[in-house]
């Protein structure tokens, strides 16, 4: 499938490495919609599975931010990977596949949301986590682990306390679960290393 659906978009698509052998390709965004409609009639993938929105860094310049498609054939027992560049840091946006899969739809206000891709032709693109008003797309690469304090909607009204913006836990280290001397499942569980000095002062 490869060479034959990049021979019909030689203009467009382009083979990229993959290293658990899913056929995967590199689209320009302008085709994106065209071969993905090929996908589905031509090629028998009925589904669009998921759409991981990419943050390459901010040393990737205009080609910051992007789009990993994967496409699932029933009948086929198969995937299909295609990546798309939104050519933009700055306004970072993506045709909709909408019109092509209406699975589409979630996928792509999840990806507006906590990336701040735009998708053009969506036909209701709103966030689908974080409220309207939230100013911050919390999945980019420079958000804060400990996150940014924002407005709140109405709805937390009298609850600013439950709100507040506390430092994370993994900040000065990662998590570290105790390998001996706990018999209780919960106490297994995965904390800070300063969260289990805290433990050790108070069992002495």
């Amino acid at each position: 499938m490869l060479e034959k659906l990049i021979s019909e978009f030689q203009d467009a698509l382009s083979a990229r490495p993959s290293r658990d052998g899913i056929e995967a390709f590199n689209c320009k965004k302008s085709a994106l919609v065209k071969v993905a409609l090929r996908l589905r009639d031509a090629y028998g993938f009925e589904a669009l599975e998921d759409i991981a929105a990419i943050d390459n860094g901010e040393d990737a310049g205009q080609e910051r931010f992007g789009a990993v498609y994967h496409f699932y054939s029933h009948s086929k027992k198969c995937y299909a990977r295609i990546y798309a560049s939104c050519q933009s840091a700055d306004e970072p946006s993506l045709p909709s596949l909408c019109s092509v899969y209406k699975g589409a739809d979630w996928h792509e206000r999840e990806a507006y949301d906590m990336m701040g891709i735009k998708f053009e032709g969506h036909p209701s693109l709103r966030r689908i986590l974080m409220w309207e008003s939230y100013p911050w797309h919390p999945l980019r690469k420079d958000f804060p682990l400990a996150g940014r304090q924002a407005p709140l909607p109405p709805l937390f009204e009298g609850q600013m306390d439950a709100a507040e913006i506390i430092p994370a836990p993994e900040e000065g280290g990662p998590f570290h679960s105790p390998n001996s001397g706990v018999s209780a499942v919960a106490q297994k569980e995965p904390r800070s290393a300063e969260a289990q000095d805290m433990e050790k002062l108070d069992n002495v």
